[in-house]
């Protein structure tokens, strides 16, 4: 765990300047609400670092940014943190030179900590076998939850992605979906039959009962009718791991990992992979290269004469 780094109260003025660059980011870029926070959050721990140096947003120059990134080593925050946090400085940087209020750029010359390229938490086929065996599907909860499972498995969305699908953008008797992704992208994802008959039995069963008189146009909607929220899919998906008696590290896109891994051990290539992810740089989707080489690797050894 970091230590604290030592912070001074947020001035006024640096409150009121990452307020417009927030605002400018959910205007212009149509960040999620959760982006939105992390940048917040980011530039609000920078800023009273900087007051605690009798500076400001404005005032910080490269001396500065690297001094903090440097208390941020020496209390043992993670390279990954750290890179994230450089990350958001340059965008709101880059904002202030668009804007006028900068002449230069003071994160230019500095240089992010390097990263080792893990893969993500996965499970296994027989681990997705039995979390998706574990709701009732007698119950209204578990099959409105076995639809939850069945469709971000089959399609790889983000959890954000997954709560926020309307009527509008999926299409059970073709299979697919109009996904809306990070920067508004938008993408088509494919699912199958397994995915859309879990869907359809929880629109005529659970969606109806959950809803009463009340009006709502998000698909998958909790016990009051109302959207459903990341904390509380992430708390269904802790449960059912529990009742599969799965052991592995869980995260919220745990499923959304398992659908590339598992993907690429069929045959998928990185590039179609990248496109139902909704990667906007194949280099993001690299990090389940070893998976497709490992695959390359046995089928030469099955099927090459001197394999």
């Amino acid at each position: 765990m970091p230590k604290r780094l030592k912070l001074a109260k947020l001035t006024q003025a640096d409150e009121q300047q990452i307020s417009l660059f927030v605002d400018h980011l959910w205007m212009h870029d149509g960040l999620s609400q959760h982006t939105l926070n992390s940048y917040r959050t980011d530039l609000t721990l920078f800023a009273r670092w900087l007051a605690l140096q009798s500076s400001s947003l404005i005032e910080a120059d490269n001396g500065l940014i690297q001094s903090f990134v440097a208390a941020r080593g020496a209390h043992q925050y993670s390279a990954r943190s750290t890179a994230r946090m450089l990350s958001c400085l340059r965008r709101f940087f880059g904002y202030c030179l668009e804007t006028g209020l900068l002449e230069k750029d003071p994160t230019a010359q500095i240089v992010s900590p390097k990263l080792a390229k893990s893969l993500p938490h996965s499970l296994s086929e027989s681990d997705i076998e039995a979390l998706l065996a574990a709701p009732d599907k007698e119950d209204l909860l578990g099959i409105r939850d076995l639809a939850m499972l069945e469709l971000m498995y089959a399609s790889g969305l983000r959890v954000s992605e997954l709560i926020a699908i309307e009527f509008s953008q999926i299409s059970l008797h073709q299979g697919v979906l109009r996904v809306l992704g990070k920067g508004s992208k938008e993408r088509l994802v494919p699912f199958g039959e397994n995915a859309a008959d879990a869907v359809e039995r929880y629109l005529k069963t659970t969606r109806p009962n959950f809803l009463g008189n009340r009006a709502c146009d998000h698909l998958f909607i909790s016990k009051r009718g109302q959207a459903m929220t990341r904390q509380t899919f992430w708390y269904r998906i802790k449960f059912y791991a529990q009742q599969a008696g799965i052991k592995k590290h869980l995260s919220p896109h745990t499923l959304r990992h398992a659908f590339a891994t598992h993907l690429l051990a069929h045959g998928a290539d990185l590039r179609t992979l990248q496109m139902l992810l909704g990667h906007s740089d194949l280099s993001t989707t690299q990090i389940y290269t070893h998976i497709a080489k490992e695959r390359l690797k046995n089928l030469h050894a099955v099927h090459h004469p001197r394999g």
